[in-house]
């Protein structure tokens, strides 16, 4: 998939001077959620302040991720079939702009965040080929495409296909970090050039997986998942500043930052297969004694946890676990007082709440609003079957809303587009 056939498959369907100059709509664009729907191919985009749906539209298959850009005017969805589609939220009714084929497997896609680049440019990395492009943020149009292939950091034996994972955009440099899954190398590439381009490489573990910021949004901290580690890269200083050895398998999504009673500041990721929360703690200025290490250990309702989500205005730590083999479980969402987190966990009966009838019903990803005073929860059940989007008031933890329009098909990721603009989590 080289530039031939990205440029073939590249269509702009509404070029920039025959787009909005202001927005033409009345949603509040900053609560808007963009709801993946797995198996119709589709996202959602519902009004976080009505729950109306705004729109459904057809995108790459099984959205992994949707990301804002800076300004939070675009939101940029990848499939896993490698289709980035670019939707409008300025529109009268918010829709594609633009789209292209980037590989035939992908996850991942971020924006250029840093001063003078905002919304200039986009990046995206595929699992096959194994690459990555850089693209004009506005129009899609491919730049620069560069291989992943390379040598491994352990054993150093060249790995033909090493799949990109996370990318993150830095907020210290003109830069994109990014993780090569099999290689465990993390990269920072600088953009300021695409001509002369300049990348960091910081060797990391095998098996980079996904990641997120901590608080203060220097410290990338992401999960080389199958190594048992956390990788912690200083974006500032572009380099790598801790790798740390957690129980097995973590599975962060974006991870949870809170500040700990007792331990400051802490970024936690709970983990596949097993009931294990872990927190780290973040703060090497006022507690270094606990900055980079595994602090503590949460006990949750364990057997495949996918997603940890809080809020600055929360007290609350939501943790679901999608993949456990009883539906007891999977249906379930644990919560943690975070200034009482000894007391253990209370379980809501999400699924139980949506009132579907049958199918697996499994609850995933906590995804919070603006405000951060309500939680979205997916409730995914088969293509066949009703789903629903579950909405819980996170002060009282008790049911506010249930979306259950017969068009949400398999929701399964949510994206806040103020929370994903400004990597709150």
């Amino acid at each position: 998939m080289g530039m031939k056939e990205m440029r073939d498959s590249w269509k702009v369907l509404i070029p920039e001077d025959q787009r909005p100059t202001r927005q033409m709509n009345d949603w509040n664009l900053d609560n808007i959620f963009s709801v993946t729907l797995r198996d119709s191919g589709e996202i959602a985009l519902i009004d976080g302040d009505s729950k109306q749906i705004i729109n459904i539209i057809k995108t790459g298959y099984a959205v992994h991720i949707s990301r804002a850009s800076h300004s939070g005017r675009y939101v940029y969805t990848i499939g896993r079939d490698g289709k980035i589609d670019l939707i409008d939220l300025w529109m009268k009714v918010p829709d594609r702009v633009a789209e292209i084929k980037i590989g035939l497997e992908a996850r991942s896609v971020e924006t250029s965040k840093y001063k003078g680049y905002e919304d200039k440019l986009a990046v995206a990395g595929a699992y096959w080929p194994p690459q990555y492009v850089i693209m004009d943020g506005p129009t899609l149009e491919p730049k620069k495409i560069v291989s992943t292939r390379g040598m491994t950091v352990d054993t150093q034996e060249y790995h033909p296909a090493p799949r990109v994972a996370a990318i993150v955009a830095s907020h210290e440099h003109p830069e994109f970090i990014i993780n090569v899954k099999e290689t465990g190398r993390i990269l920072l590439v600088d953009y300021s050039d695409l001509a002369s381009l300049k990348t960091t490489t910081l060797d990391a573990a095998p098996f980079l997986h996904d990641g997120g910021w901590d608080s203060t949004k220097r410290y990338f901290l992401t999960a080389a998942n199958n190594s048992d580690k956390i990788a912690v890269v200083d974006s500032k200083e572009q380099k790598l500043a801790a790798l740390i050895d957690v129980d097995k398998i973590p599975h962060p999504g974006r991870g949870a930052n809170f500040v700990h009673p007792k331990y400051g500041p802490v970024w936690a990721t709970s983990a596949l297969g097993n009931e294990n929360i872990t927190l780290i703690g973040t703060d090497p200025v006022n507690h270094p004694q606990y900055a980079w290490r595994a602090v503590e250990v949460l006990k949750g309702q364990g057997g495949g946890s996918l997603f940890v989500k809080t809020h600055p205005e929360s007290t609350n730590l939501w943790v679901d676990t999608t993949l456990n083999p009883t539906a007891e479980a999977s249906q379930s969402i644990a919560v943690f007082d975070i200034n009482n987190l000894d007391k253990g966990y209370e379980v809501l009966p999400i699924a139980e709440w949506a009132n579907l009838g049958e199918g697996p019903k499994r609850v995933v990803q906590p995804e919070y609003n603006k405000a951060g005073d309500e939680v979205w929860f997916s409730v995914w059940n088969g293509k066949d079957q009703r789903s629903a989007l579950v909405v819980v008031d996170d002060r009282t933890r008790t049911l506010k809303a249930v979306l259950d329009d017969p068009r949400l098909i398999t929701p399964t990721g949510k994206f806040n587009v103020y929370n994903t603009m400004k990597d709150v989590y």
